[in-house]
């Protein structure tokens, strides 16, 4: 027989067969204190944040009755046995998809994921992730045969508590917070055009402050963006689009991020739901504060980098309302708004917004829609190029009903666009105006969705109402060249 070790940790005995979760990192999950009454809600959330480690796949509490009415105030004493079953320490994942694209690129991307759910004895979780992509303009445009290779390594290390420096774990009682240390390195080659070279790093925190509201707070979060192996027609686009070139040159980015979420979507008892989302990002405002020569200053570098400094808040609003027989009328807000400032004259490539494809305005073609009234003449080469803007507004009607089992339709609106918050000659048009409400595009159509247990294979065609790129614009529906997205999941 194994012979089992039991550890006493504060008034708790841990019995394992060897030291698979160390006890001083386990108590901290379990709410049971000795001589507390029974209370089903403490159960629940022991419960809950056991499983919510990632470690184990079952967790269940017993209850046995030590005595009966015998302690003197009329109760009898209980002991509480939580059962824990741990999952496989390690696992390999290997994932292979195929991308298309409302843009006409088309290609695979393989996906290999490496995680061990206990590293340090903890309930620590390490997983690494290399990625291979290639991705190839087959049809429709006249930049057909241009290709996109990409190559990526990412590794996530998150810790089930607080790292931080006093302890702060009490105040979290409905569920223990996880730290978060982010790296990744991704190689990007466009042919005909440019390669980017990217590594980024971050530090953070997430934690449910209920079963309804999340919040995720990056005090650290670094970026670096490396544009090499340029062509010479990459480089007279850029000549000829100074937005398009100050969005590239921010080659590093050092900030802040905050998220707050607050979700009932996925509480089957609440028939109309609503989603919020808010996120803020300011970058270089603590670099722009260190000391530097006088050189440096000058030229906006931090150790011979030239740096960003943004900041940018969105939110994102949506409401389900249930109108029976499993049908449901959705409606989302989105507004996103980005002022780039100090030693930036644009937001990065990376920050900036895009509007149109299968999760915005899906009579147009993704990152096709904007910045304003732009449109673009022959000689562009804009369709491998998004269009993007500093400012986006969107909103978003869509009634939802059953066909079959596992077959449901739908029929939609939207209306949005990106708009520049400075003029930009390249850009005619671009700039937000007081006329914005004109300056939206807007598109209705139909969708059929394969859900299956909430797996959700979607399809929707869709045409335009109104193209603000248009010079005369009006209302007409253009069925002539209707759009059809295809994607994984639901809209909003």
């Amino acid at each position: 027989s194994i012979v089992k070790d039991t550890v006493t940790y504060s008034d708790i005995n841990f019995i394992q067969n060897k030291e698979y979760f160390k006890p001083k990192r386990l108590e901290p999950y379990i709410l049971f204190e000795k001589g507390q009454l029974y209370n089903p809600t403490i159960s629940k959330r022991t419960s809950n944040r056991l499983s919510s480690i990632g470690t184990y796949k079952f967790v269940n509490i017993e209850y046995n009755v030590l005595d009966t009415g015998t302690n003197g105030v009329g109760t009898g004493d209980l002991t509480a046995n939580i059962y824990l079953s741990p999952l496989n320490k390690r696992a390999i994942r290997a994932e292979l998809q195929a991308v298309s694209k409302s843009n006409n690129f088309t290609g695979p991307n393989l996906l290999l994921t490496y995680a061990n759910r206990n590293l340090f004895s903890g309930g620590e979780t390490l997983n690494i992730t290399a990625s291979l992509g290639y991705e190839t303009q087959l049809s429709g445009s006249e930049n057909q045969g241009l290709s996109s290779t990409q190559i990526g390594l990412k590794s996530d290390l998150i810790f089930p508590r607080l790292l931080f420096p006093i302890r702060i774990m009490d105040r979290f009682k409905y569920a223990v917070p996880k730290t978060i240390i982010s790296t990744g390195f991704e190689y990007l080659n466009r042919s005909k055009l440019y390669s980017l070279n990217s590594v980024n790093a971050s530090f953070g925190y997430s934690w449910n402050a209920n079963r309804f509201v999340n919040h995720e707070l990056n005090p650290i979060s670094i970026n670096y963006v490396n544009l090499s192996n340029t062509t010479q027609e990459f480089e007279d686009i850029l000549d000829e689009n100074p937005f398009l070139k100050s969005s590239f040159d921010q080659q590093f980015i050092a900030g802040l991020t905050y998220s707050f979420t607050y979700n009932e979507l996925n509480d089957s008892s609440i028939s109309n739901a609503i989603y919020f989302n808010a996120n803020f990002d300011i970058a270089g405002n603590t670099i722009s504060l260190f000391g530097k020569s006088e050189e440096e200053t000058e030229s906006g570098s931090f150790l011979g980098l030239e740096y960003a400094q943004y900041v940018k808040a969105d939110i994102d609003f949506r409401y389900h309302f249930s109108l029976g027989n499993d049908q449901k009328l959705v409606a989302r807000l989105f507004g996103g708004w980005g002022l780039a400032y100090g030693n930036s004259t644009t937001l990065p490539f990376s920050k900036q917004y895009f509007a149109g494809g299968p999760f915005s305005v899906r009579a147009f073609r993704i990152r096709s829609l904007g910045p304003g009234t732009y449109r673009p003449n022959d000689q562009d080469s804009g369709s491998f190029f998004d269009r993007s803007g500093d400012i986006r507004l969107e909103a978003n009607l869509e009634y939802r009903f059953p066909i079959i089992p596992y077959l449901k339709g739908a029929v939609f609106a939207d209306a949005g666009n990106v708009w520049l918050m400075k003029e930009n000659d390249a850009l005619s048009g671009g700039k937000f105006s007081s006329n914005f409400l004109n300056e939206l595009g807007i598109g209705a159509g139909v969708g059929l969705r394969v859900d299956i247990q909430n797996f959700v294979i979607r399809f929707d065609l869709a045409a335009p109402l109104n193209d603000p790129s248009e010079e005369e614009q009006s209302f007409n529906f253009d069925i002539a060249n209707p759009i059809l997205n295809f994607a994984i999941g639901y809209p909003f």
